[in-house]
């Protein structure tokens, strides 16, 4: 029996919700197909969402109409923002999630939508013909004729856990893995790669002395991820908190007796591992003069008694992690409920891609999430959005979704990705982006909400309450700029605050650009403000505390852009341009670069084949 749909979404974790829906909304009938339909949205590591970078990914992906950003506010345990000791740039919003209540959430989502069928299938087979997708085939035999298939394979794809010298074919969470794509995907000509990450046990509340432990509670005044949820949802919150631990002298000595018996360094596994989430065994052999390492006892949910310890994932035996526990303060009697485990699963080489995550020599065919070689719930669910986008864009016959290293993380992620390609799971962290001042999560919705508006994903009730919001900013930023106070009416609320009195007038914003100094603070001075949401107060003080800045790091936008703005023709036989060294003419030739600015981001491109390119694209 055939089927027919126009986009098939494979595998329904966070970057298949994301394509998913972004198909679906736009119109486009979709069909979503996954291992287990009790599998959707899991999250088989951290129950949390957001974090260092990560949290800026959720605000961009909900500026842009995706959905992860308002389940995850619906769900919220715990809320906090990180990095508030630095500056704003690298503020981060992470919350602990009630990981049940998100797959229920997001589940339901994705039957409400139009356009958008669940099937709960394993799909075997891409047909390809003529260059381009013809269909997908399940392991029931039931052919779906489409045009699009977009890859969110997570962990499944000949997936393999890995618990001592113990190991099985399967996907996270004891889930069948998927055994049959990978084989077609290199009769295609994909180039596959092995990664592995892991999980840490999942140990008994009240087996676990928590009063002993270092208590860590959520903020006071949470903001939402998404613009959809009212800021008032989170007033008088109960939030539940987390608490910390550390690994101790005996905690090393059990893991450095039995390091033999890792799955990992008994050279079972062959998969790289993220650099950035290592195991605990890891860090212990790779940090050797760390006396002990931090440890988060996380919940998993609110009605459940399971508890996540993050960082303290392993391929040790399990006999190894009973001992490993009780070692740590407050675990003596710690019962486990889940074993912690490795897993080893196939993805692809991302420099495969276009950066509309399109397979360069597949029209049709596209690649999101953990099978881009990336780790992490955020970074798949960015990924998702826009390859859902795009497939629907090109469907539609509109011009695809390209976004700029200025002006996102996910722009930044995917050029990454498609640009130098990664040797292990990749991870999104602010130091990767060099205009990060620019890419707060403050400003996320004026730097993306247009586009999210452009494809189809925001509606114009919602836009129009984008634009009073931006409008509204605007206007503030020039009232306190505009706004003076004296010395007299000022002096006595810089004494309070240990700053230097004014010997003349000042505006508020000069005020307000001072370290000490913020915009609640300047309320006693300045009755006659408007009221503004939290979310617009952020961008207001922020855009006036680091105007000098922000001025530099658009100066430094605008002279990249005219490198950017410089295209390379699809069909350039970079072999033949005389100068262009070897090593640059065969990485050129693989990547084929869109621009002599994404060229130059290419490892092993030097400046001087820039010049020999700019040379060349002046003479044609």
């Amino acid at each position: 029996m055939s089927m027919k749909t126009c986009v098939a979404v494979i595998g329904a974790g966070h970057a298949g919700i994301e394509a998913a829906l972004a198909s679906a909304r736009t119109g486009i009938d979709t069909v979503l197909f996954t291992m287990s339909l009790d599998a959707i949205a899991n999250m088989p590591c951290n129950p949390s969402i957001g974090g260092t970078g990560k949290g800026h990914l959720v605000y961009e992906i909900d500026a842009l109409g995706g959905e992860m950003g308002r389940a995850a506010d619906a769900v919220t345990l715990q809320s906090r923002t990180l990095n508030l000791g630095k500056g704003a740039a690298v503020h981060s919003k992470r919350i602990q999630a009630d990981r049940k209540e998100y797959q229920k959430v997001m589940k339901h989502t994705l039957e409400k939508t139009s356009n958008l069928r669940l099937v709960q299938a394993e799909i075997v087979d891409i047909g390809v013909r003529e260059g381009a997708v013809c269909s997908v085939t399940t392991s029931l035999g039931e052919v779906w004729e489409c045009k699009y298939a977009i890859i969110c394979s997570g962990t499944y794809l000949n997936g393999r856990i890995f618990v001592g010298n113990v190991n099985y074919a399967s996907g996270p969470d004891g889930m069948l893995a998927a055994t049959s794509l990978s084989e077609n995907l290199e009769k295609l000509g994909i180039k596959l790669m092995r990664f592995k990450t892991g999980t840490p046990a999942r140990v008994l509340r009240s087996t676990i002395d928590l009063d002993c432990l270092e208590r860590q509670d959520g903020e006071e005044s949470a903001i939402p991820y998404s613009a959809l949820t009212d800021e008032a949802f989170f007033e008088n919150f109960r939030q539940i908190p987390c608490h910390i631990v550390y690994t101790n002298a005996e905690t090393h000595r059990i893991i450095h007796e039995n390091i033999t018996r890792s799955a990992m360094y008994s050279g079972q596994i062959h998969g790289t591992g993220p650099r950035y989430c290592p195991s605990i065994e890891d860090k212990v052999v790779r940090f050797a003069d760390k006396e002990r390492h931090q440890l988060f006892v996380e919940p998993v949910g609110a009605d459940t008694e399971e508890m996540y310890i993050q960082g303290f994932s392993t391929s040790l035996p399990v006999d190894v992690q009973h001992e490993m526990l009780a070692s740590l303060k407050g675990f003596k009697n710690a019962q486990i409920m889940r074993y912690a485990y490795a897993i080893e699963y196939d993805c692809a080489d991302p420099t495969q891609l276009y950066p509309t995550l399109e397979f360069k020599g597949i029209s049709g065919l596209y690649g999101a999430g953990q099978f881009n070689g990336t780790s992490g719930y955020e970074e798949a669910a960015a990924q998702g959005l826009v390859a859902g986008i795009n497939a629907s864009l090109k469907e539609r016959g509109l011009p695809p979704m390209i976004l700029e290293r200025a002006e996102s993380y996910i722009g930044t992620l995917i050029d990454d990705l498609v640009t130098k390609g990664t040797n292990e799971p990749y991870r999104m962290m602010t130091s990767r982006s060099e205009y990060r001042l620019l890419l707060r999560q403050d400003n996320a919705d004026a730097r993306l909400t247009p586009e999210g508006y452009r494809v189809g994903l925001i509606n114009e009730e919602r836009y129009q309450k984008f634009l009073e919001k931006q409008g509204a900013i605007e206007a503030e930023v020039n009232r306190l700029e505009n706004t003076y106070t004296s010395g007299a009416k000022a002096n006595h609320l810089l004494e309070a605050l240990g700053q230097p009195p004014l010997s003349s007038g000042a505006s508020l914003a000069d005020l307000l650009r001072r370290p000490a100094i913020t915009y609640a603070a300047l309320a006693e001075i300045d009755p006659e403000r408007p009221a503004l949401e939290k979310r617009a107060v952020m961008t207001v003080e922020t855009s006036i505390k680091y105007a000098g800045y922000i001025k530099r790091q658009l100066s430094e936008v605008e002279r990249h852009a005219r490198l950017e703005a410089k295209k390379l023709p699809d069909d350039i036989d970079y072999k033949a341009i005389k100068g262009l060294r070897i090593e640059a003419a065969q990485k050129l030739d693989k990547i084929r670069p869109a621009s002599v600015g994404q060229a130059s981001r290419i490892s092993g491109v030097n400046p001087a084949d820039i010049t020999v390119l700019l040379i060349y694209l002046g003479m044609n």
